[in-house]
C-alpha cells in the first residue's frame, strides 16, 4: 500500500483537517506527524494543550493509520526515514512563508518520485469561529502570562522586539520568514517606555504615566497573542512597585523590566553624559522584594537591569549586583551596555554563567549590534530584545514622505516607497 505523509500543527481538529484526511484516505496509508511544542513555536503556534493531548487527538481520528512526532518545521527527516509516496497539505502553502516549506518538499520527493497533493484550503464561518476560540483562549491573561516562562523552557533563545501601538503589535505578530530550514519570527513584545513616551511626543523621563502606558499595553493585547515585557523603567517608589505589579499581572503581562537608577530617568544611552544616579544595592534590592511580595502568581517575572556598566562602575559591581539582585527575588538579570563591541556584555555573561547556571540572562543589543542571537545564546544569554528599531525606522520613513509631499504638492513621488492600503488592512482580522 502507498503511504501518505501529512503534518498538522493545531489544538482542535475541524472539518478542514477532516477534508484533507479523507482526500490522503483516497491514496494509500496515512501517517499523521504532530509538530512538538519548540516546532510548534517557530511555526508562529503557541500550543494550548500538550504534545500527548495532541498526539492522541490524532490517533482518535479514524482515517489515521499512524501518528509520529516531527520536531522541525520542514520535513527532511520525516520524508528520509518515511520515503512517503505522497505529501498532502491545504493549498495554502502554495504562496507566502510556508512557500519555502513546500519548496523544500518537493525537492525532496522528486529525487525518488514522489508528489505533493495540494489540497484547496477550506474556508467557512464554522472554521473560522473555531480558530478565533483558540486565538481568543491564547489572548486570555492566564495563558499569555505565563507564556514568557513556557519559552524560557521550549528553546534556547527568547526573542522580543519593541511594539507601541496595536499596528506594530500586528507587526509582531505576524511577521514569519524563512530561514535555514525553518521559519523564523519574534517569540515576545518589548512595551519600551522611550518608545511610548516617543509615540506621545514626550521626553524618555517617566514623563507618561502608568495609566497612559497601561493603554498601550490594552491596544497591543487587544490584537495579539505573544508574551509582553514591560519597560518598567525605575519602578518608581517601592511602596508604588507593588501595585504597579499587581496591575501587570492582572492584564497578563509576563515580565517587567526595573532598572537600578533612582531619581529623574534618564535614557541609559547617555551613559556618564548625563547625570544619572545609580540604587544602591540595599534599596533596589527591597524594591524587587515588594514586588515578589505583592505578586499573586508564579507566572509573573520580574527582571532586575543592572547599569554598572554603563555607568562604568566596573564588572565586579555588575556582578555583585546581580547576585544581590537574583538573592532577593528577581527572576531574571539584564546587563546593559552603550559600547560598540559586545566583549564586556559576554564577559559579564560568561563570569555570571559560572556562578548561576540557570537564572535568565536578557541583553539589549542596540549599540553592540553586528552581535548574532546564536553568539549570544552560546554565551548564555537568554532572551534578547530588540528595544527601537521599529520607532527608529518609522520616523525617518515617515519625514522623508512629509518632505517629499510638500515638495512636489502631491504624493505621486512618494507612492514607490509606500505599503498598499490594501496590504495593511491584511494585517487587520474582522471578526
Amino acid at each position: 500500500m502507498k503511504k501518505v505523509y501529512t503534518c498538522f500543527c493545531t489544538d482542535n481538529i475541524h472539518e478542514g483537517h477532516i477534508n484533507i484526511l479523507n482526500e490522503a484516505k483516497k491514496y494509500g496509508e496515512v501517517v499523521v506527524g504532530v509538530l512538538d511544542d519548540a516546532a510548534s513555536v517557530r511555526f508562529n503556534h503557541f500550543p494550548t494543550i500538550s504534545l500527548d493531548e495532541r498526539v492522541a487527538m490524532i490517533k482518535a481520528l479514524p482515517q489515521v493509520d499512524q501518528v509520529l512526532i516531527q520536531d522541525r518545521i520542514f520535513y527532511d527527516e520525516v520524508i528520509e526515514k518515511l520515503h512517503p509516496d505522497y505529501v498532502i497539505h491545504g493549498d495554502n502553502w502554495k504562496s507566502g512563508a510556508l512557500k519555502s516549506i513546500r519548496d523544500n518538499v518537493e525537492g525532496l520527493l522528486s529525487a525518488y518520485g514522489g508528489r505533493i497533493i495540494d489540497v484547496p484550503y477550506t474556508h467557512n464561518d464554522n472554521i473560522r469561529r473555531q480558530d478565533a476560540r483558540i486565538r481568543e483562549k491564547l489572548m486570555m491573561p492566564e495563558y499569555r502570562r505565563k507564556r514568557l516562562r513556557q519559552l524560557l523552557q521550549i528553546q534556547p533563545l527568547v526573542k522580543a522586539i519593541e511594539v507601541h501601538s496595536g499596528l506594530t503589535g500586528l507587526i509582531a505578530e505576524k511577521t514569519v520568514v524563512p530561514r535555514d530550514g525553518g521559519l523564523d519570527q519574534f517569540d515576545a513584545m518589548w512595551i519600551s517606555s522611550l518608545c511610548d513616551s516617543t509615540a506621545k511626543g514626550k521626553p524618555d523621563i517617566e514623563l507618561v504615566d502608568m495609566s497612559s502606558r497601561f493603554r498601550t499595553i490594552d491596544d497591543v493585547m487587544e490584537v495579539t497573542t505573544k508574551p509582553i515585557i514591560f519597560d518598567g523603567d525605575t519602578g518608581g517608589l517601592s511602596e508604588h512597585f507593588g501595585y504597579t505589579v499587581r496591575s501587570l499581572e492582572r492584564m497578563g503581562v509576563s515580565a517587567v523590566i526595573i532598572e537600578d537608577k533612582k531619581g529623574l530617568k534618564r535614557n541609559s544611552l547617555f551613559g556618564t553624559e548625563a547625570e544619572q544616579v545609580q540604587d544602591s544595592i540595599e534599596n533596589f534590592s527591597a524594591k524587587i522584594k515588594a514586588g515578589k511580595k505583592a505578586q499573586l502568581t508564579d507566572d509573573f517575572m520580574i527582571i532586575a537591569r543592572i547599569e554598572s556598566l554603563i555607568l562604568e562602575r566596573g564588572m565586579e559591581d555588575a556582578l555583585e549586583r546581580a547576585r544581590a539582585f537574583t538573592a532577593a527575588g528577581a527572576d531574571g538579570i539584564m546587563i546593559h551596555s552603550r559600547k560598540k563591541d559586545p566583549d564586556e556584555i559576554l564577559a559579564f555573561a560568561d563570569a555570571f554563567r559560572k556562578e548561576d547556571k540557570d537564572t535568565p540572562l536578557v541583553v539589549v543589543p542596540t549599540s553592540f549590534n553586528s552581535i548574532t542571537e546564536e553568539e549570544l545564546a552560546a554565551h548564555g544569554i537568554n532572551i534578547v530584545i530588540y528595544a527601537n528599531q521599529l520607532t527608529r525606522s518609522a520616523f525617518p520613513a515617515m519625514e522623508e514622505t512629509a518632505k517629499e509631499i510638500l515638495t512636489n504638492h502631491r504624493a505621486m513621488e512618494s507612492e514607490k516607497r509606500l505599503m498598499s492600503i490594501k496590504s495593511i488592512l491584511t494585517l487587520i482580522e474582522e471578526l
